[in-house]
Parts: C-alpha cells; sequence; structure tokens
C-alpha cells in the first residue's frame, strides 16, 4: 500500500502548447468538440438518442452542472453545452471496465496512470474487491457485497465510525433513501460535496436571508438591468448560463465581470444556433471588466457600498428606503461601519482603481433590478461566507431581493448537489427534519451534529472513523491536503465507492475496498414494478425528472436507490421499512419524501408534469425565515491577506476540458492552453523577477501550520494574472490546499487562497524546461 502514490504521475509532460487566449465563447468549435467526444466514444445510433433526449422535458437531465432549463420552449437540436456533451460521452461510452482489466493492472501499476487515462477507460461493469494484502481488484458478487458491508458496520463500537459521503449527482430518491437509511443506522456522518464548494453560499444566505438557496428564476435574467458575476467562468463551468446572458444584453441589460482572470466566456458569447450570432460574431457580454486580485471581492463590496451610501446621503434616491425599514434590520449599525471604511485602502487591496469602482457603482446607483451572481471564486477563501453576506448587504440597499429581474444567484456546480442537501443530506440537520422522519418513520434519529468533510477526514486519520461509503463522486480528488486525505481513507478497515467509473479514490482504500458499479444518469432503469425515472433539483430551485434512454453498459449494473436500499436491509436490525418495496417503484420512494419534507406536497403527480414544478422560495416573495422575519445587514471584518516577498496566492481552476474531478481531456482552448494539466499561470513581471522564464519546470511549495507540501513539475506559463496572484489547475494542486485551512463558518476549503513559493528544478545545474 506504501508504494501507492495518491497523486497524478509527475514524470512526463505532453508537449505543451499555448496560444493566445479566445476572445470569444462557444460557436462552431464548440459544436466540433461536442462531436468529436459524444461519438469518439459511442456508435452514431446511441450517440444522438442521448444527445436529442439531453435536457429535453422527460428527457435526460445532464449529469454535469445545475444551470436550470427554461420553463418554456427548448431547442429540438441541441438543449445543452459543449461540456454537456462531453459528461454525456463520458458516461454513457460503450468502452467497458471489466474484471478482466483489474487482472491485468495492479492498484499500483493504476495509481501510476493519469485521471485523463483512467477515466478514458470506460464504464464498470461489475461489483469488485480488493481484499487485505491483495494487489488486484476481482469480482465479487452483489449479494456478498451487501454482507460484507452490513457485517462491518455493525462490528463497530458506534455507528458514528461510520462515514457516508455523497456526490451533488446522486438524484432525490437515492439521496433520500441513503440520508433515512443513515440516520436509522444511527448517525449524521453526512459530509457531501457542498462541504467542499457552496457550503459558504448556503451559510451566508440561511442567516442573512432565511434559505441557503438563490432567489432568482431563469426568466430574471431578461429583466435584470445589471448582472454582476463574481468568481464564475461560465463559459467552461456553466456554458448554458451564456444564453441567459445574451438574453439579458439584447434586452438591454449591463454586465460587470469580476474576476483575476479575463475568461472568453465573459467577453463574448457566439451562439451556434443562432443565425445573427454566425454571421455577425456574437454577443458581447461584458461592459465593465474588473480583473481583481484574488480575494479581493470583499474589499472591492465594501468600497462599492460605501460609494452607494455617499451617494445616498447627498441624493436620498439611491437606496431602497422602504424595503429597507419594513424588512431588513441592522442596516443602521451596518451604514456606520461602512463609513469608517477607507476607499483608498480598499482600493488598494482589492486592485482596482477608484475610477473603475465609482464607474461600477454608477451602474448600481442608477438600477435597481440587480442580480449578484457567484460561484466557488467567491466560496472558497477564509472570509468567503463575510464576502457573501457583503453581497446581500449590496442587494438589500438597493431594495433588489424579491423583485423581478433581481437577486441572488450562486450557481452551483454539480446536477443536483442542491437537491441532495433538500433531501436531508447534512451534516448539521435541523430539529424540525428530524422531528419529521421521527413523525413518519416511528424511529429516534440521532441529535448529534455529524462530521462534515473536513471533520470526517480529520476522523478518519485519527482512526476515529473506520468505515467510508462514497455515494458517487472522486472524494480522494476533491478533497485538500491530498496525502494528509490519503493516508486517512487508508487507515480505515472498508472503504465502499459507488461508481459509474474509474478513479483515482479507487486506488487509495482501506484494508478492504468495495467498487459498486451504478446505473448513471443516461441509463434505462428497470425496476420489478417496471422502467423507472429519478428526480433532480437545479440552481433555482426546480424539481424536474430525468428517464434514461440507454441501455446500460452491463447487466450487473444496480441503481443507487437499490444499492442503498440493500445495503440497508443487509445492516439494519429490527428494520421496519419494506425497503425492497420502496426500490420497486420509487413512486414509492416519491411518498415518503412528500411525507417527510415541505414543499412536496403531490410529488408524483407535480413532478410529472413536463418541466416540473418550483419550490418555495420565501425571499421570492420579500419573506425572510430569519429569527425575526427580517433580512439581516450584517458588519463583515476585512482582514487581507499579507505576502512575503517570495510568495504568491494561487487559486486552483478547472480546464476547459473538465468538470470537477473529471478530466476530458488535455486542452484548455479558451485559455490557450494545450496538451498539459502540470502549468502555473504567473504575471508576467513576476516571472521577471523571479528569474524564471517560459515553460520553465518548478516545484511549488506550502508551509502551512509548519508541514511542507509540495506539488511537484509545474511548468510556467506567462499570462494575464495580477501581481502575485497564480492559477493552477485541481485536482493537481489539491495537495498544496492545508487540511486545516478552510473558511470561517461554512469550513469550506481555502482551494482559491493558497499561499506558496516557487523554486525552479535544476538537473546539474541548469534549469530544466519542458519539451
Amino acid at each position: 500500500m506504501s508504494k501507492i502514490n495518491p497523486l497524478p504521475p509527475t514524470t512526463a509532460f505532453t508537449e505543451i502548447k499555448t496560444s493566445k487566449p479566445a476572445a470569444q465563447a462557444a460557436g462552431f468549435t464548440a459544436v466540433y468538440s461536442s462531436i468529436k467526444h459524444v461519438f469518439g466514444v459511442m456508435p452514431l445510433k446511441r450517440g444522438l438518442k442521448a444527445l436529442l433526449n439531453l435536457n429535453q422535458k422527460d428527457g435526460v437531465d445532464c449529469p454535469s452542472c445545475a444551470w436550470p432549463d427554461p420553463d418554456g420552449e427548448r431547442s429540438k437540436i441541441a438543449e445543452y453545452c459543449e461540456n454537456g456533451a462531453k459528461a454525456i460521452a463520458e458516461e454513457a461510452t460503450t468502452r467497458k471496465v471489466s474484471p478482466v482489466f483489474f487482472q491485468k493492472y495492479t492498484v499500483e501499476e493504476l495509481s501510476q496512470k493519469s485521471d485523463y487515462w483512467l477515466g478514458q477507460q470506460g464504464r464498470l461493469t461489475h461489483p469488485l474487491v480488493l481484499r487485505e494484502g491483495k494487489s488486484n481488484y476481482e469480482k465479487i458478487s452483489w449479494e456478498e457485497s451487501f454482507q460484507l458491508i452490513g457485517t462491518q458496520l455493525n462490528s463497530l463500537n458506534s455507528p458514528d465510525e461510520a462515514i457516508f459521503y455523497t456526490s451533488g449527482r446522486t438524484s432525490n430518491e437515492a439521496a433520500f433513501l441513503y440520508q433515512l437509511f443513515v440516520r436509522m443506522f444511527g448517525t449524521n456522518n453526512l459530509p457531501d460535496c457542498s462541504n467542499m464548494c457552496h457550503e459558504s453560499s448556503g451559510s451566508a444566505l440561511g442567516e442573512t436571508l432565511g434559505l441557503g438557496k438563490g432567489s432568482v428564476k431563469l426568466d430574471d435574467f431578461e429583466k435584470a438591468e445589471v448582472i454582476m458575476i463574481l468568481g464564475q467562468n461560465p463559459g467552461t463551468n456553466h456554458p448554458r448560463m451564456l444564453s441567459a446572458l445574451e438574453k439579458a444584453k439584447r434586452a438591454g441589460a449591463k454586465i460587470i465581470s469580476i474576476n483575476p482572470l479575463i475568461e472568453a466566456g465573459l467577453l463574448k458569447f457566439k451562439h451556434p444556433q443562432e443565425m445573427q450570432d454566425v454571421f455577425f460574431g456574437g454577443e458581447k457580454l461584458t461592459d465593465l471588466y474588473l480583473q481583481i486580485r484574488i480575494n479581493g471581492d470583499l474589499a472591492l463590496l465594501k468600497a462599492i457600498n460605501k460609494l452607494l451610501l455617499v451617494t445616498e446621503k447627498k441624493t436620498a434616491d439611491v437606496f431602497d428606503k422602504d424595503f429597507i425599514i419594513n424588512h431588513t434590520e441592522n442596516y443602521e449599525e451596518y451604514f456606520k461601519s461602512i463609513e469608517n471604511e477607507d476607499l483608498e485602502s480598499l482600493s488598494e487591496i482589492c486592485g482596482i482603481s477608484l475610477n473603475q469602482i465609482k464607474e461600477a457603482t454608477e451602474l448600481l446607483i442608477q438600477n435597481k433590478k440587480i442580480i449578484v451572481c457567484w460561484a466557488m471564486g467567491l466560496t472558497q477563501h477564509k472570509n468567503s461566507v463575510a464576502t457573501i453576506r457583503e453581497v446581500v448587504n449590496l442587494l438589500l440597499m438597493k431594495g433588489s431581493i424579491g423583485i423581478e429581474g433581481g437577486g441572488t444567484c450562486p450557481v452551483r456546480g454539480h446536477s443536483n448537489v442542491q437537491g441532495d442537501r433538500t433531501m436531508g443530506i447534512y451534516e448539521k440537520p435541523k430539529s424540525q427534519f428530524l422531528d419529521k422522519l421521527k413523525e413518519v418513520f416511528d424511529f429516534e434519529p440521532p441529535r448529534k451534529h455529524g462530521f462534515d468533510t473536513i471533520e470526517s477526514i480529520k476522523a478518519m486519520a485519527d482512526s476515529k472513523a473506520k468505515v467510508f461509503v462514497a455515494l458517487g463522486g472522486n472524494f480522494l480528488s476533491a478533497t485538500p491536503d491530498t496525502e494528509y486525505t490519503a493516508k486517512a481513507l487508508q487507515n480505515c478497515d472498508l472503504t465502499v465507492q459507488i461508481s459509474t467509473k474509474l478513479n483515482r479514490s479507487h486506488l487509495i482504500n482501506g484494508k478492504t475496498a468495495l467498487i459498486l458499479p451504478c446505473l448513471a444518469r443516461t441509463d434505462r432503469d428497470i425496476q420489478a414494478n417496471g422502467e423507472q425515472f429519478v428526480t433532480v433539483e437545479d440552481s433555482m430551485g426546480v424539481v424536474h425528472s430525468s428517464h434514461g434512454v440507454l441501455k446500460p453498459i452491463s447487466e450487473h449494473l444496480l441503481s443507487e436507490p437499490a444499492i442503498v436500499a440493500k445495503i440497508a436491509n443487509a445492516t439494519l436490525k429490527n428494520n421496519k421499512l419494506d425497503w425492497e418495496n420502496l426500490i420497486a417503484n420509487y413512486d414509492n420512494i416519491r411518498n415518503l419524501i412528500e411525507k417527510s419534507i415541505l414543499g412536496f406536497d403531490n410529488y408524483n403527480e407535480k413532478v410529472r408534469i413536463s418541466g416540473g414544478f418550483y419550490l418555495p422560495n420565501p425571499p421570492r416573495e420579500r419573506q425572510f425565515s430569519t429569527d425575526s422575519s427580517k433580512a439581516k445587514f450584517t458588519i463583515n471584518e476585512l482582514n487581507a491577506i499579507q505576502l512575503l516577498d517570495n510568495q504568491y496566492l494561487m487559486m486552483t481552476i478547472r480546464s476547459h476540458d473538465q468538470f470537477n474531478t473529471t478530466i476530458y481531456g488535455l486542452d484548455d482552448r479558451y485559455r490557450g492552453i494545450f496538451n498539459e494539466r502540470r502549468i502555473i499561470m504567473m504575471n508576467e513581471n513576476d516571472i521577471i523577477e523571479a528569474n524564471l522564464q517560459k515553460y520553465q519546470v518548478v516545484n511549488l511549495y506550502n508551509d502551512f501550520g509548519g508541514i511542507e507540501r509540495i506539488a511537484e513539475r509545474f511548468i510556467v506559463i506567462p499570462y494575464n494574472i495580477p501581481h502575485k496572484c497564480v492559477a493552477t489547475y485541481f485536482p493537481e494542486t489539491n495537495v498544496l490546499i492545508p487540511i486545516d485551512s478552510f473558511a470561517e463558518i461554512s469550513k469550506t476549503p481555502t482551494s482559491k487562497s493558497v499561499i506558496i513559493t516557487i523554486k525552479p528544478i535544476f538537473d546539474g545545474g541548469k534549469a530544466i524546461f519542458a519539451k
């Protein structure tokens, strides 16, 4: 086990090439890329069937991002984006990873392969076990798998010695059964991918507005006057958002983009289905681009809010005073605090000139219908919750919450990450939710808070947790401090991965390891009572169905609800629930969800309405479920990150050929970086000052907490990025993210603000360059 490296191999580069970054997104290049990925891994008929059903009403919900589908008409040609097509290619591929594959490769040999190579091998076909002391996975029956899990769980001294992780791809039905089983087992140890990504959004919005979700609908974009986009790269991470931005622009909206990198998807969108775009070059999106320093957002927002207050005092027509007085609290204290801020200092910290800040503020002064969008560029810093609360302060001053064309828009990543939380996947459940479980299912749910993701890793490292179960995802590569996390997983007695495809988490495991292959979103799901569908919730609170349309790649796959139910049957003692009946017809699961969770009245009926239904969203109606029933202004302390002369602030980002930890290819087309992932983007003047050169190979170091962390062999790339700021791809540099560095309150890892040093590598006294 000690020979298995948890990190991707660093031994060879792949002939890196760079070009000028793109100035627009999508167009025919995106169409070509989609076709190449889909039809490169499956027959024409299978590929067409998957694509033509993707994101259609009563079709397949895209397994990629959580951007909502239009409520009305949808394109019959392509209601999906390039990265949606890549996601379909990944899961609908006809390539197979069978037990024979694992006879050929030991776990150690597989650990030497790249993440891209692992993902390209195809779909898992059989349940597999890696027994203690063995070097290869081997086939195991489903029955023996469930017995092994049940026996191991029941041998624990306490249910709290088990960790049950969840990926955002999981359906509502699977997530609800999963949390129900785990709580019947006796623990709230239900960490999920929200802990890694948008926990800061939920924490800030829940505290200030009473609901940890966004308040806008997709239609609000066409009604907005100003759209602010902070810490988000929609061209790569949420490409279908570009269509909404294009419609907003054509309706007259102004767009302010705030990002340390100049991203093509924020500059211009060339809609491949719009003749106007094809012949006339697309739609310019951003009106004002503020190229902020990494983690300068809070300082920028404070500066804007101070300027709004200054103007309000002069003109008395900037704020919505009726809204502030009748619907908010703490505003007087907040206004006093913001008056004391120094604009010159805030400008220096965020890296944006006062003239540009005033230009952005002027757009906000003149308009009320303001939407603020953000993603992980805001959520993965130590001060993330404070930053998002400051976003709320801005919207509250303008009265831009609960109106058409205005509100909060946290753009979630994985396709059902919001639905999983709604279903009860949470380590800190509210007492009302637990009371309802007790009422409906006649058992006493555990009340003690469970472990979040960071606490789960530490519990495994300290032998306080001995069994790890992952319902989807790639836990090792998604989490921080990779080597520490790997040792934690290897400390377990049993690790269980419920997966569709091979990933690095299958190679870093406990004494015994199971891989349980499941149906994917595109697969037809046949149970005892016939063909089933599942449901999901998008970023804007719409719950809708997803129907698999393809023949599964193997007859040995089970659905996620079926796997959860069978684990429950093998584990729970004095079991009062007929789990087999629940999975025979998923309507039975939805009936229980209806009884247990607010907003799901007539669930089975409403979810069969084409397009689904909206869940209740009180802030959308200017109702705030806080302790005072009012929205809250908050005072957010600013503590700027101080760097030494030899230090840089690193943010981890995705390439264009990537979604979360899934690597679709090796090209970051919009940024002009090809054939390589082990790169570090640096300011050209910083490169000169550090006596480095283009394509020079360096090691990256982080020493948080007195522990040296190293990411080896990265290629220096000159790039348009602010002074002392650098960018790298994850998961390659997750090894540098300290396990103990996380956001206040939300405990989201600080993946976007990692302090590093850079040291060149020499061979015989000569600097090394990538070939």
